[in-house]
């Protein structure tokens, strides 16, 4: 516990049945998939101005519907696909292959999916609240925890019966005292990335050069040949929904921890530096890009992980590549690991393993109910798994996945007064199909094209 001094001086600002912590896109979906029930009240809180965490703040792509190769199948469905639909019925989603192979993504306008998001949270009737942090958490027993929060109206406190922890860093977890491992104790903790649009690029000069695969070879060269200071020598370059820009995944920042606010401050500088270095590179360099600028970069440095809370189950990577579905499951996982990290010759690498056979695992219900707390879901990257299982299982449509199932949970367990492990995970998979969710892998490869969302979604 955090122990805030005289906590009970704090006013209170709220009391809800389920509290999410956190508007990413586990934590939307989390409180979404409570809400939808209409028997309890939930509550949404976000430190930002908006929602969406690494889906608004840092990408433009989902990926996890959909497994990788040939006779790629859709895995993830229901409330996932509701975001779809939002966004492709005003034109701003199209599909697109993985350079690397995980799959096809969904490519999407981040601006409009803040909209999205906050249109569907609005409309489902959650007690919304931006700009607010969680800064202390207190038990009082008897399903009552006290979460204390800052925002410019000073502190406050919301009571709640059940909590849900989708902070991205397990926030809640810690000032909570339950257990979590820390990214980096035991391997190298994965890199972080500043992510940058440019815009005014010409789309069919770069492709009649050589696409992709041109840009991969003046990549290495440039990296090799220490003409631009590049830290890596491959790098996502692709275009987005608005006309004639791109975005990228290329900028990475190891060996710091994204915990320590000295260090993510490091961070934020450095990969902004490189952000600007690979502009002098593309224009330079690449065809097709000779005028282009940045145009934007992430809200902030994108963190693939810091704190992995223990839970009653924990995901690891023999478990993924086993590739076995087991009948506690509550979603389906087919990205492969992927690990940006730095080699032991230093060099910055991205090791890769793909899930064997049918190409799909499942995700036990464990992962995402922590130890030692009987009313607290965890969702998203700080969900219970080993490195290498947390490399792969962290794709969008598996945090959104995992949201889901929490949010159901925690309605079952108030439903049943029952605490978080004692929830039927039958009931559970019943209710989570009942929403359209997917626990068994299709037999059929999917129709890339058309997946049930309203439009025939043109790829590009």
């Amino acid at each position: 516990m955090s122990h805030f001094l005289n906590y009970k001086n704090i006013p209170v600002a709220a009391k809800t049945d389920i509290l999410v912590i956190g508007g990413g896109s586990a934590g939307c979906l989390a409180a979404l998939a409570a809400a939808g029930k209409k028997r309890f009240g939930v509550m949404l809180v976000e430190r930002y101005g908006f929602p969406g965490g690494t889906s608004t703040q840092m990408l433009d792509t989902f990926y996890g519907f959909f497994t990788p190769g040939p006779d790629s199948r859709k895995i993830v469905g229901g409330l996932p696909d509701l975001v779809v639909n939002e966004l492709d019925s005003t034109n701003d989603i199209f599909l697109r292959p993985n350079t690397y192979g995980a799959g096809t993504g969904v490519n999407y306008n981040p601006e409009r999916l803040k909209q999205v998001w906050d249109n569907l949270i609005i409309r489902a009737g959650i007690n919304y609240l931006l700009h607010t942090t969680l800064v202390g958490v207190e038990d009082e027993g008897n399903d009552r925890t006290v979460c204390i929060f800052l925002n410019k109206e000073g502190f406050s406190r919301v009571i709640a019966k059940r909590v849900i922890d989708a902070s991205g860093d397990g926030d809640y977890c810690a000032l909570a005292g339950l257990p979590f491992e820390l990214a980096g104790e035991n391997e190298p903790a994965q890199s972080m990335t500043t992510t940058f649009r440019m815009c005014n690029v010409d789309i069919d000069k770069f492709r009649m050069a050589g696409g992709k695969q041109m840009l991969k070879e003046i990549m290495a060269d440039a990296y090799d040949n220490n003409t631009h200071l590049l830290p890596r020598k491959e790098g996502s370059a692709h275009e987005m929904c608005q006309p004639g820009c791109i975005s990228t995944v290329a900028v990475k920042v190891a060996g710091l921890d994204a915990l320590k606010a000295g260090e993510l401050t490091r961070a934020e500088v450095e990969g902004r530096k490189q952000a600007f270095e690979y502009e002098r590179f593309f224009r330079d360099r690449v065809p097709g890009y000779e005028n282009s600028r940045i145009t934007g970069m992430s809200h902030q440095i994108g963190v693939r992980e810091t704190r992995r809370v223990y839970g009653h189950h924990r995901l690891t990577r023999e478990e993924c590549l086993s590739g076995t579905i087991p009948g506690t499951s509550i979603l389906l996982c087919g990205a492969p690991i992927e690990d940006h990290r730095k080699g032991s010759d230093g060099e910055d690498e991205t090791y890769w393993e793909y899930i064997p056979g049918r190409g799909v695992y499942g995700v036990p219900y464990g992962t995402i109910v922590p130890l030692e707390s009987a009313t607290t879901w965890v969702t998203g990257r700080c969900f219970s798994a080993t490195h290498d299982a947390h490399a792969s299982c962290r794709s969008m449509a598996q945090t959104m996945s995992m949201g889901k199932a929490a949010g159901l949970a925690a309605v079952l367990s108030l439903e049943n007064d029952c605490s978080a492990i004692e929830v039927n995970v039958n009931s559970l998979r019943d209710n989570l199909v009942a929403c359209g969710a997917i626990l068994e892998v299709p037999g059929k490869p999917a129709d890339i094209t058309r997946q049930g969302w309203r439009n025939n979604i043109p790829e590009k």
